[in-house]
């Protein structure tokens, strides 16, 4: 009965998939592009090392390590959407570690003491707003300044020292933020993905969402269509500021101690992920779901790299190949179209 259709029925059938088909792909092209580097180098890890790459404890220890750095980076995103840049986040996660640290210790309690630093990292990052939207200062010089003062502060405050948090797992709290679900599912990932989907909705289902695309297309425009494109700006630096402190809570809790060098080493992956994941440093465009997929990427190389048999100098070679390589990538994709 089917068969017996028109030729003509068919053909306008085929036109009409063929059409859906590359509008989808026009419009995702980003997160199609980004989906099959994970895929590429998921295979590739697969066939350079099976004994580790199809064992499930390898994935475990990837969600237990990647949503202190992918929560920077899906905040992040934000920022350079705006047209923006933040590198600030390793200092200010440093010193919300701190501040939380010692606020637990007066305290005697994680809910508290995790309040505190969020707020903390709040006023840090909005503090970076300030300087850059009321002053008219370049974000990329500001946050560098801002870098080595938080990084200062922590150092001066703490004396270099560390300090136990050891007593935070009698808390009913952390097992919330740091437990594993079922003995296994580390609770951080969850937190991760909860991030990711409302940054999401945020960002395409929120006319604030728009508004941060607008701003980092062309701010000019926006001011003129009455987007308040000074406090948008504002925005993207106070969340990001207060992310980075509750990563900061979260990777001290992990470890359950508190580090002052807490932070370094995680500016290299953050960055990494974003521009994998389809941001431009340009603005005005750039996906959640990229950057989602991106942190879990830049998150496998390191063990991958050294399963293969190389050693880990290779990793921050491969970090900086990604970078430049990315970005090059996604700037020829976008003169295309």
């Amino acid at each position: 009965m089917i068969l017996s259709l028109p030729l003509k029925f068919w053909i306008i059938v085929g036109g009409f998939l063929m059409k859906t088909e590359q509008s989808f792909f026009s419009r995702h092209r980003l997160q199609v592009s980004v989906m099959l580097v994970f895929l590429g180098v998921l295979v590739l890890f697969i066939v350079g090392s099976p004994q580790t790459f199809l064992s499930p404890n390898i994935y475990y220890a990837f969600m237990s390590n990647i949503p202190f750095f992918g929560i920077l980076a899906l905040s992040l995103t934000l920022v350079v959407i705006c047209g923006e840049m933040d590198l600030s986040f390793p200092s200010i996660m440093g010193f919300a570690g701190y501040v939380f640290t010692v606020a637990f210790h007066g305290t005697q309690s994680v809910g508290l003491a995790l309040l505190i630093s969020v707020l903390v990292g709040l006023g840090a990052g909005l503090m970076n707003g300030l300087l850059i939207v009321k002053l008219d200062l370049p974000s990329l010089v500001v946050t560098i300044g801002t870098q080595f003062f938080w990084a200062g502060v922590t150092q001066v405050l703490s004396g270099g020292l560390g300090k136990t948090l050891v007593p935070t797992k009698a808390s009913p709290l952390y097992p919330v933020l740091v437990g594993r679900i079922g003995g296994k599912l580390p609770a951080q990932m969850l937190w991760m993905a909860a991030i990711a989907f409302i940054l999401w909705l945020i960002l395409n289902h929120h006319r604030f969402g728009a508004h941060i695309y607008f701003t980092g297309d062309n701010p000019q425009s926006a001011r003129v269509m009455g987007v308040n494109v000074d406090r948008v700006r504002m925005f993207v630096f106070t969340q990001m500021g207060g992310f980075a402190a509750f990563a900061g809570v979260l990777a001290s809790l992990e470890v359950v101690y508190f580090w002052p060098t807490l932070g370094q080493g995680y500016m290299l992956k953050t960055m990494a992920a974003v521009f994998l994941g389809g941001t431009p440093v340009t603005g005005g465009v750039g996906t959640i779901f990229g950057t989602f997929m991106g942190s879990i990427i830049i998150g496998m190389l390191e063990a991958g790299i050294i399963a293969m048999g190389m050693t880990g100098f290779w990793t921050q070679l491969v970090y900086g190949l990604i970078i430049v390589v990315s970005v090059a990538m996604y700037s020829v994709m976008g003169r295309r179209k």
